[in-house]
């Protein structure tokens, strides 16, 4: 089944106004994404999502076109897309880095093996550990405190039990706002934050010494990417646990957060790991070591949701049960590209069992939103 075509397109939609993200990096009100449709000689089609932020993946939608257009599509045309390894090879040696944009073209390469073979791509991945019905925690942005413990005491009361909390600024500030989500939600519930690097050492040092008595279970990537040093030293000082994300996009990467032990679960998105395939490597070399791992988000629409959906339940160290993901993306914009959406209940997502990705794009609709 070979590749005949590749087509991108740009585009942009904005975020619900009470769900506009609020982080260490800034500010996220609308998402301009990359859509991949790829089409084989057989007549399936395959859809990819770059879920790309330049202050978060260095990538944006058009750069990801731009190397997918020029540089991907004319080295992969003609190739078997139902053997996303070989893919993945030419694409490692067309770039560098990119993550997002060789995930895309690889999610779209299962979607249409899925389809051809009439079977979900988690059955491709070796089939389902867990049920297609995952609980997820909720992302809250780096809001007043006073805004974030309201959103904190609403999302409780339909269903969350664990809620992350965006810091990485002012401690002082990140202290009230999460003391105020920890008031809101009681003692009952999980509670997390999530710096995105954005604390200096001191910084960091100075809200945990804080901290100590507001349980939080874990300190997602509290100091710059690539930091083992520091991260560790603030973990063995604090008997903190740490949940690295930003300091791990491939496996060199990997290894060295097992060397210097300086996490206790890691963050994989598809996206972010470049494919797939390699989300499920970093999977599983994490648990040669004992180290789980959960999945992020970076607020994707259907189709990226869903491609994390299929890693999730077919990868049996993403240990969703015991550190809870983000798989909510969808539900944070306006509308949806897609005809039959992924539902999203409370704190729920459901994946379908339906081939591929299992996910319908409305291509006049995307064409609508389509930017340059």
């Amino acid at each position: 089944m070979k590749i005949q075509s590749l087509e991108t397109f740009c585009v942009q939609i904005p975020l619900k106004p009470e769900r506009r993200m609020i982080s260490a990096l800034g500010r996220h009100d609308s998402s301009t994404f990359l859509l991949v449709r790829l089409t084989t000689d057989e007549g399936f089609f395959g859809v990819g999502e770059a879920t790309v932020t330049p202050r978060w993946s260095g990538e944006t939608a058009f750069t990801a076109a731009a190397i997918i257009d020029r540089l991907f599509a004319p080295s992969l045309l003609g190739m078997d897309c139902s053997d996303p390894q070989q893919i993945d090879t030419l694409m490692e040696q067309l770039t560098v880095g990119n993550w997002f944009a060789r995930a895309a073209v690889e999610m779209a390469c299962w979607d249409a093996a899925g389809k051809a073979a009439g079977k979900p791509v988690y059955e491709l991945l070796g089939g389902a550990v867990r049920p297609l019905q995952i609980r997820n925690r909720f992302s809250l942005g780096a809001y007043e405190p006073a805004v974030a413990e309201s959103r904190a005491a609403q999302l409780y009361s339909v269903g969350f039990r664990t809620i992350k909390v965006k810091t990485g600024g002012d401690p002082r500030t990140d202290l009230e706002r999460v003391i105020a989500v920890r008031r809101a939600i009681g003692n009952d519930c999980e509670l997390t934050i999530d710096a995105n690097g954005g604390w200096t050492f001191e910084q960091a040092e100075a809200f945990l010494q804080s901290a100590t008595d507001l349980n939080i279970s874990l300190v997602e990537q509290p100091l710059v990417r690539g930091d083992y040093t520091g991260t560790r030293k603030l973990k063995d000082r604090f008997g903190i646990r740490i949940l690295a994300d930003e300091s791990c996009f491939d496996e060199i990467q990997l290894r060295e957060l097992l060397i210097h032990r300086c996490c206790d679960a890691v963050t994989l998105y598809p996206g972010k790991q470049g494919g797939l395939l390699r989300a499920k490597r970093l999977a599983m070399l994490a648990a040669a070591e004992n180290i789980p791992c959960t999945i992020g988000s970076n607020l994707e629409w259907d189709p990226g949701a869903a491609a994390m959906l299929h890693f999730v339940v077919s990868s049996e160290n993403v240990r969703i049960e015991q550190i809870p993901g983000d798989c909510l993306g969808p539900s944070y914009h306006e509308f949806s590209i897609v005809r039959q959406p992924l539902r999203i209940e409370g704190p729920f997502t459901m994946l379908t069992d339906r081939p591929g990705l299992g996910i319908d794009v409305d291509w006049d609709l995307v064409r609508q939103h389509q930017v340059h």
